[in-house]
C-alpha cells in the first residue's frame, strides 16, 4: 500500500477542515479518470479535499492518479499493492480517512454538472436532521454520449412543487415505501451523505456483496435521519459493460443479492403484510419474465425467493390481481406507495 498525505499544505490540514470530502475509489478506469476529476475540480462549491484510491488496477491508472499528488486539493492518494476483493473495504478506507462534515463517493467513471455539491449541500446544511441527499442522473455511455434512460422516474414531483428543487423525507418511513421496493439511490455518485450518521459496521455486510451492498448500505445510513431528493439531473451516470451495475445483472449475481436486502428490510422495519405481497409478487413478476436466464437458474431462484422471504406462486397471482384492481384508490403498488 501506497499512501500520500499532502504535506506541502500541512497547515490546512489543523486550521482548515473541509466541509466535503469527497472520495474516488478506481479500478481500471484511466480512460475515465480526467474526466471525474475534471468534473470534481470545477464544482462550483470549493470548500472540499480530494481521496483518490486506487484498488491495484492493472491499466494505467496510477499514472493519471500520479498528475494530481500536488494539486492543493488532494489530500490522500492511497494505492493498494494487491486487490482488496471489494469495492465496499476502498469506500470504508475513505471514509476513514475522510476530515469533512460531508462524504461525497464520487465513482471513478461518472462525472458530475459544476453545481452538483453546491445543490446538495444547500439542501443538507438547511435540514440538520437528514442523513442522505441524492440528485437525479443523466445516464450516459462509454464515450459519453446520453444514454436516453430515465431511471430517476419522478412522475409528479416537479421542482416546482417542492422547497427550491428539493424535498426531505423521514429515512425510516422513506426504507419502507420506497426502498424497499426499489434502489432510487442507485449509484453512489449522485449521493452526499453526513459523515456523522456514519459508523464502519454499516458497510461490514456490504463487504460481502458485489452488487446490492450499496442498496443495503443506503438504506441503513438513511433510517438513521432524514433523506433529501433534489430534483434536478445533476450526476451523470456511466453505463458501460464492465460497470458493477451492467456484470451483475448479466451473471444473475444481483438476483441473489436482492433477496438479501429485501430481507434486510423485512426484518429490521415494519413492511406490513400486504405491501410485502405486492412487493415480492412484483419481484417474481420480473424474473418470471426475463430471457437473461436459464430455467434451472430462475427455478433455483424462485426456491431461494421461497426459502429466504417464504413467498411463492400465489404471491404472484395476487400481485397480478392487485395490478388489474389498480384503479380502485386503497391497493397499493410501487407507485402509489412512493413517497
Amino acid at each position: 500500500m501506497k499512501v500520500m498525505h499532502n504535506s506541502s499544505t500541512s497547515d490546512r490540514y489543523t486550521k482548515n477542515i473541509p466541509i466535503v470530502s469527497i472520495i474516488v475509489p478506481n479500478y481500471n478506469y484511466a480512460r475515465f479518470l480526467d474526466i471525474r476529476m475534471e468534473s470534481i475540480l470545477n464544482q462550483t462549491f470549493q470548500d472540499f479535499e480530494i481521496i483518490l484510491l486506487d484498488d491495484h488496477s492493472t491499466d494505467n491508472s496510477v499514472e493519471i492518479i500520479e498528475k494530481y499528488r500536488n494539486n492543493p486539493k488532494v489530500s490522500y492518494i492511497d494505492i493498494n499493492k494487491e486487490n482488496s476483493g471489494s469495492p465496499f473495504r476502498q469506500w470504508k478506507k475513505g471514509i476513514e480517512y475522510a476530515r469533512g462534515k460531508y462524504i461525497w463517493i464520487a465513482e471513478a467513471d461518472d462525472s458530475a454538472l459544476p453545481d452538483f455539491l453546491e445543490k446538495t449541500i444547500t439542501a443538507l446544511e438547511a435540514t440538520p436532521s437528514a442523513s442522505v441527499a441524492f440528485t437525479g442522473s443523466e445516464t450516459i455511455d462509454e464515450n459519453g454520449d446520453p444514454y436516453g434512460r430515465d431511471i430517476d422516474k419522478w412522475y409528479k414531483k416537479s421542482p416546482q412543487k417542492t422547497n427550491g428543487g428539493w424535498m426531505a423525507f423521514n429515512g425510516k418511513e422513506y426504507v419502507v415505501h420506497n426502498l424497499y421496493w426499489h434502489c432510487y439511490v442507485y449509484n453512489a455518485s449522485m449521493t452526499v451523505f453526513r459523515k456523522e450518521y456514519y459508523s464502519p459496521d454499516l458497510l461490514d455486510d456490504s463487504i460481502k456483496m458485489r452488487n446490492a451492498g450499496d442498496w443495503l448500505f443506503w438504506i441503513k445510513i438513511t433510517a438513521k435521519g432524514d433523506i433529501i431528493e433534489v430534483y434536478e439531473k445533476l450526476n451523470l451516470f456511466r453505463l458501460h459493460r464492465k460497470s458493477a451495475t451492467v456484470a451483475g445483472i448479466m451473471s444473475g449475481n444481483n438476483v441473489w443479492e436482492d433477496i438479501k436486502v429485501m430481507k434486510y428490510v423485512e426484518d429490521h422495519f415494519n413492511v406490513g403484510k400486504y405491501r410485502k405481497a405486492m412487493r415480492l409478487g412484483q419481484y417474481i413478476k420480473v424474473l418470471r419474465r426475463s430471457k437473461q436466464y436459464s430455467p434451472e437458474t430462475r427455478r433455483k431462484m424462485m426456491n431461494a425467493i421461497r426459502t429466504s422471504l417464504g413467498v411463492g406462486m400465489g404471491t404472484f397471482r395476487m400481485e397480478r390481481i392487485n395490478k388489474m384492481l389498480s384503479f380502485i384508490p386503497f391497493t397499493l403498488t410501487q407507485q402509489k406507495d412512493r413517497l
